[in-house]
């Protein structure tokens, strides 16, 4: 689909790339000739994702919390130091858990607001400074979710994921005149080893969105992955400020209130 060499010469930054999404993300850009640099909080997860990768091509990881600028910024000293540029960043750090809104306890929703919303915020303004203002050029993407009517029984991660989206489209804008384009890519479910943290109460929720899903599947994490090729390659050099729905039509026809609904029925007396 995309030719061998796409992003050789370019140097990558993946948040969040030990697993799932951003692993099948590094994964594609190193095989497409990029240098791929990797970073979550987990530092031996992380190494040990580092290694596997490095068989599609050189890889790099450095542990770092999204959350706290000062890691932020060690991580782009760390990108300057190893390869002296960023070409392309992928924002795809983040977490969160169910809950009805009433539930959600005030540490709760500040930890997935940090980490969805200001973590993101974080590394995009450091890379922003530290690489793409300076060179006149760079492109972001970021990974949010399925939220454009809203999010039942997640809340905390609908207004963060909400947030991310407004903010693509704002600093789309700001930026353009140093030629830095920022998009993001709203995935549905997708079967990656994220669902694996979920509860086991919630598998009937998961059961039902697959039957429901008008594709009558789940998303892979390569096809988020294609998805975030395009938007940082030629391909896609005229389009900035958008957000690219992977979620097998979702956005126009999925059960919204189906988690919020198994919620209330385990709740039940």
């Amino acid at each position: 689909m995309f030719q061998d060499d796409l992003f050789r010469g370019k140097t990558v930054l993946v948040t969040g790339g030990r697993s799932g999404i951003g692993f099948a993300t590094a994964r594609m850009y190193l095989e497409l000739g990029a240098s791929v640099v990797i970073c979550s909080r987990r530092a031996d997860a992380l190494a040990d994702a580092a290694r596997q990768l490095e068989q599609f091509g050189p890889c790099e990881s450095r542990a770092c919390d999204i959350r706290e600028p000062d890691d932020v910024a060690a991580l782009a000293d760390f990108i300057q130091q190893r390869h002296d540029r960023l070409d392309i960043l992928v924002n795809n750090a983040g977490g969160q858990f169910p809950s009805p809104a009433e539930a959600i306890s005030p540490g709760g929703w500040a930890a997935v607001i940090t980490n969805n919303l200001n973590g993101t915020f974080h590394v995009t303004r450091q890379m922003a400074r530290s690489f793409f203002i300076p060179q006149k050029e760079g492109i972001i993407v970021n990974i949010t979710a399925e939220v454009s009517r809203g999010f039942p029984g997640m809340a905390h991660t609908g207004a963060a994921r909400a947030g991310v989206e407004n903010l693509t489209k704002t600093l789309a804008q700001e930026w353009a005149e140093y030629n830095i384009r920022v998009n993001a890519v709203a995935p549905g479910i997708i079967a990656s080893s994220g669902l694996d943290t979920y509860p086991k109460s919630m598998q009937p929720f998961f059961e039902r969105a697959r039957a429901t899903n008008l594709m009558k599947r789940f998303g892979t994490p390569e096809e988020v992955a294609y998805a975030v090729l395009f938007l940082s390659c030629p391909l896609s050099a005229y389009t900035s400020g958008t957000i690219l729905h992977v979620d097998g039509l979702d956005h126009l026809a999925g059960q919204g209130m189906s988690l919020f609904s198994l919620m209330k029925q385990a709740a039940a007396p």
